[in-house]
């Protein structure tokens, strides 16, 4: 009896206690990313053309990087008298000859080293307008690097640096001397300073995750293709003006940069940061691959646009927002110091190549053909293999055969080329990944400035890496081996760096350090 009564009693208690507790908290509201995913859907043929079309500019960005090393090379030379036994094109120092006995091979406005006389001049005077363009390539991306994140965005950015770097390369033509060329040198560095962080941020914002990886690798091969066509240009006009190779480059790309107003698409991600909705919401409308009912309506429980906004009205508030949290400021020196291994790598191995016993022509041919399968392998591991063990493996490859280069050199010629072949591919698939890397580790609010700061390491590599060459005339160590020294322990610092494949990535610093903090509690 006492059971029967009790029951309803407890049974009584229990629904009381049940309809005192809580309800569920509401879910969160859903983040810009998984918003823009659900509105845009599936890769669109408007969105290849746009991702494509944006990638272009990494084509005219690969012709002004390297066309020094047909425009600055030292040329071949022989001896005009026969029998004269002081003078041996093979051995001799052409300093130490009188000015009848040698002649150059080609009419001397091939080079800037035969028209303007500076055979004989000092390494730092020849390495000069190849590290002027690299100093403008740093001052430009201080200078312009967050503009893309704050006033000007990502489109109009890609815009100003093309018509600099176009407009600038048409005056190199007129240079009288080796100082107003390397003046031109730095402002011509200066433009093209953002062109590669524009356009991958612009062309990775405008699609979906499932295709960001991808549609990243589009502007490596864009600009291995631009890398390709130099010494096609440079073969067909040997024994032209230098002046000719930077006609032919700078016209396409000044077309190139009045096409982009006109043609190209901001981020909408970027325009929702700023508050710009409705034009946001324009653009999603045009690049969804279905026809969804968008609207403002869609994006406007989102939590993040008034914070980000405030945070990026400011020129260079991007970079102060990275230097505020530990776990940002980590992730930036890790990435800039392995930038700059591979940087001296990626753009001092094309310059070192007159050092070698190999045909120019030929082994700059096979360096640029060895972006493309770069970026092909890129293309195939970005969603298969982990960032971290990919950047170490071809970091160390690099590193080891830019080392045996100087060995293989006393060997074969043959050799020496194919192992150069070898440590380039792998420091442009290292490259490549690394870009990436940098665009999953940090949220859209400085997303592009991180990528130009990492760039900027890159180029400070690259800065230093004309005296090297000139050095490592006379000593290979100097150049190669310092070289593969560098990208090989620049590289092991990636291991501190936390695995993004796979993870979504963030729109706010406040939504990444929740990430970071949570996979720390995993």
């Amino acid at each position: 009896m006492s059971n029967s009564i009790s029951s309803p009693l407890l049974l009584s208690q229990s629904d009381s206690i049940e309809s005192k507790q809580p309800p569920p908290p509401p879910p969160p509201p859903p983040s810009l990313d998984e918003t823009i995913e659900r509105c845009i859907g599936d890769f669109s043929w408007v969105q290849f053309l746009q991702t494509f079309l944006v990638s272009l500019a990494w084509f005219f960005d690969a012709q002004q990087t390297f066309i020094s090393v047909f425009t600055d090379v030292e040329p071949t030379w022989h001896c005009t008298q026969l029998g004269d036994e002081s003078c041996n094109s093979a051995s001799s120092d052409i300093c130490q000859l009188s000015n009848n006995s040698w002649s150059w091979d080609f009419p001397v406005h091939t080079s800037i080293i035969s028209e303007w006389g500076l055979e004989c001049a000092s390494s730092l005077v020849k390495g000069l307008p190849a590290s002027s363009f690299f100093m403008g390539c740093l001052a430009g991306g201080f200078i312009l690097a967050t503009l893309a994140d704050s006033s000007l965005g990502r489109k109009n950015t890609l815009f100003l640096s093309c018509l600099i770097m176009s407009l600038s390369s048409l005056l190199t033509i007129f240079s009288t001397n080796v100082w107003i060329y390397s003046v031109l040198k730095f402002v011509n560095g200066f433009g093209r300073a953002t062109i590669g962080t524009c356009a991958m941020v612009l062309s990775t914002e405008l699609v979906g995750k499932k295709w960001r990886g991808q549609v990243g690798t589009i502007g490596f091969f864009c600009f291995a293709l631009g890398f390709l066509s130099l010494p096609a240009i440079a073969y067909i006009n040997r024994g032209s003006s230098w002046r000719t190779l930077y006609f032919w480059t700078s016209t396409p790309t000044f077309l190139y940069s009045i096409l982009v107003p006109f043609f190209v698409r901001e981020s909408p991600r970027w325009l929702f940061v700023q508050g710009r909705t409705e034009e946001a919401v324009l653009i999603i409308k045009s690049i969804a691959s279905t026809n969804q009912n968008i609207s403002r309506i869609s994006f406007s429980n989102l939590c993040f646009e008034r914070e980000t906004r405030n945070n990026v009205d400011h020129l260079y508030t991007a970079i102060k927002i990275l230097a505020e949290k530990n776990w940002s400021i980590r992730r930036l020196s890790v990435v800039m110091v392995a930038g700059f291994g591979m940087g001296m790598v990626y753009y001092g191995m094309p310059l070192g190549l007159g050092n070698l016993s190999f045909n120019l022509y030929l082994s700059v041919t096979l360096n640029a053909l060895s972006e493309l399968p770069s970026s092909l392998v890129t293309f195939f591991i970005i969603g298969k293999l982990k960032r971290r063990s990919s950047l170490l493996g071809f970091t160390i490859l690099s590193g080891i055969c830019s080392v045996m280069c100087i060995v293989a050199g006393k060997v074969s010629a043959t050799l020496q080329i194919g192992l150069e072949v070898v440590s380039y591919f792998s420091a442009c698939t290292a490259l490549d990944l690394m870009l990436i890397y940098t665009l999953e580790l940090f949220p859209t609010c400085v997303r592009n400035s991180a990528i130009s700061l990492m760039r900027q390491a890159v180029l400070l590599g690259g800065a230093i890496s004309p005296v090297l060459v000139a050095a490592g005339r006379k000593n290979g160590f100097l150049s190669f081996g310092v070289f593969g020294l560098m990208i090989g322990i620049c590289g092991l610092f990636v291991i501190s760096l936390p695995e993004t494949r796979d993870r979504p990535i963030s729109d706010t610093m406040d939504e990444e350090e929740y990430k970071f903090e949570c996979d720390n509690i995993s």
